[in-house]
């Protein structure tokens, strides 16, 4: 019998700082976070992720693919993140690969787009996007346990931020 694995992905949690004002003034930061609509029906709404090639760090994979999906590039790596996210594959998909892959483990790293960045979706794998702050997740994150690790990335990257910035 074949040993099942789970495909290496990278996904990167890509942050843009906004200026929130107040009558106190313009200082205070916040940051949104990129999000991509698939075109389907359940679990539509993800960070910018794909799988990792042959010879592909975590980091240039995930670059790879931001800039397929969304075609944004440069941007500013702030490191990786200690947490994973493995999920096995429905049935319904698994029936059409004929590999011993179950499911996937997505890695994550953390970047920070330019204020300005401009985004460019393909409208075929990605036909959305949207910059979210972490009070929106709900409204395009359905799936409790994506929606868990999304938070713990920004719970994480609260802590990159105030020592690297």
């Amino acid at each position: 019998m074949v040993e099942e694995v789970y495909r290496q992905a990278a996904s990167v949690f890509l942050l843009r700082e906004q200026s929130v004002c107040s009558s106190a003034g313009c200082d205070e930061k916040l940051y949104s976070i990129l999000l991509l609509h698939k075109p389907r029906k359940n679990d539509a709404w993800q960070l910018p992720q794909g799988g990792v090639e042959k010879g592909e760090t975590i980091q240039e994979a995930g670059l790879r693919e931001l800039q397929e999906e969304a075609g944004i590039a440069p941007v500013r790596v702030l490191g990786e993140s200690t947490h994973a996210y493995s999920y096995d594959f429905p049935e319904s998909y698994r029936r059409f690969r004929a590999d011993n892959v179950c499911g996937q483990k997505i890695h994550f790293f953390f970047a920070l787009a330019d204020k300005n960045a401009a985004i460019c979706v393909d409208e075929h794998e990605v036909n959305q996007y949207a910059w979210v702050t972490e009070d929106q997740l709900l409204s395009y994150i359905h799936r409790e346990n994506y929606l868990q690790i999304i938070r713990l990335l920004f719970a994480e990257v609260r802590v990159l931020l105030s020592s690297a910035l």
